[in-house]
């Protein structure tokens, strides 16, 4: 485990700015942008920024349910080590799509939906293209 830290460490220092160009990027969906060591396969993950702050799903869960639930912006983990994460230091021009694509990416894995999905298919073609 001391291991995976120390590397994430190391990997935070090296990706400062990356991080900061991510923070600027998607100042309007996460609270922070930070590296992870508890990912391998994903580029990036949503996490609450305080251990007893409330999930996405359960907020999502409340609204459904008609009851009103805190606005709160989620903490993007980042896996430097991935190939997408990777592509994000090297494509400038395409930055700022890519950097929402990796958002929007982890918000889908853990459930939730784009709050534009137009905009996120949008990018994810002209990528493609």
């Amino acid at each position: 485990m001391r291991k995976r830290r120390k590397k994430a460490e190391a990997a935070a220092e090296t990706s400062k700015e990356l991080i900061a160009k991510l923070k600027e990027a998607l100042k309007d969906k996460a609270e922070d942008v930070r590296v992870t060591s508890r990912l391998v396969d994903s580029p990036a993950c949503l996490v609450v920024k305080d251990e007893g702050g409330m999930s996405l799903q359960l907020a999502r869960m409340l609204k459904a349910a008609g009851q009103s639930a805190p606005e709160t912006k989620p903490v993007l983990e980042i896996n430097t080590e991935h190939a997408l994460v990777k592509r994000l230091n090297t494509d400038g021009v395409h930055f700022n799509d890519l950097a929402h694509i990796v958002f929007d990416q982890a918000l889908l894995a853990e459930g939730g939906l784009p709050d534009d999905p137009a905009a996120y298919v949008k990018r994810v073609n002209a990528l493609l293209v």
